[in-house]
């Protein structure tokens, strides 16, 4: 398949389904064989930045080297696929315009429907107070303003979303139509 390198970003609460969306266009991407990266944000926490907390500052500095990785990888053909929370839209924008080459996918789904898909149980200790400053329940998660996609993830299946995401890859001449 012919393609361009872009960032596909996908944004939203913990439990949306942005890895679950992202893994599945990864998947359709590689049968392609597409030059791919996945950036998700809990591996990227683990290795690239360690040490940073989640303070409003950490954060946005976590967005931004994953951003950075982003670019690098965008410029050189490479679709990269960026599962990570980004709460800030500020930050957000910013990476965008460094980027340029970027598609934000909002992966929306109620915070009631995040907390019941809670596999790490975190919802649940930000809850009690034994997580403090959780996105979505004592930190705000500001949603994109004009996201290229948004996948309604508590409306639709898997596939819908993964269309949506293929769709206007196509549309915007990422990926060619097939």
């Amino acid at each position: 398949m012919q393609h361009r390198g872009v960032t596909v970003w996908f944004t939203g609460l913990s439990g949306a389904g942005k890895t679950t969306i992202s893994g599945a266009i990864a998947q359709i991407l590689k049968e392609k064989q597409c030059k791919l990266e996945i950036l998700d944000g809990d591996i990227v926490r683990e290795n690239l930045t360690k040490g940073l907390g989640f303070s409003k500052a950490d954060r946005d500095e976590n967005i931004r080297r994953i951003g950075f990785v982003a670019h690098l990888l965008t410029r050189n053909g490479v679709i990269v696929l960026v599962s990570a929370i980004s709460p800030y839209r500020e930050i957000r924008e910013e990476v965008r315009e460094k980027i340029g080459d970027f598609v934000e996918v909002y992966v929306n789904a109620p915070l009631t429907v995040c907390e019941d898909r809670d596999v790490k149980g975190l919802y649940k200790k930000a809850r009690a107070g034994e997580i403090k400053g959780f996105t979505g329940i004592d930190d705000p998660y500001e949603p994109p303003t004009n996201p290229e996609i948004e996948c309604n993830t508590d409306q639709e299946d898997l596939s819908e979303s993964i269309t949506k995401v293929m769709q206007k890859l196509a549309e915007l001449g990422y990926i060619s139509h097939e």
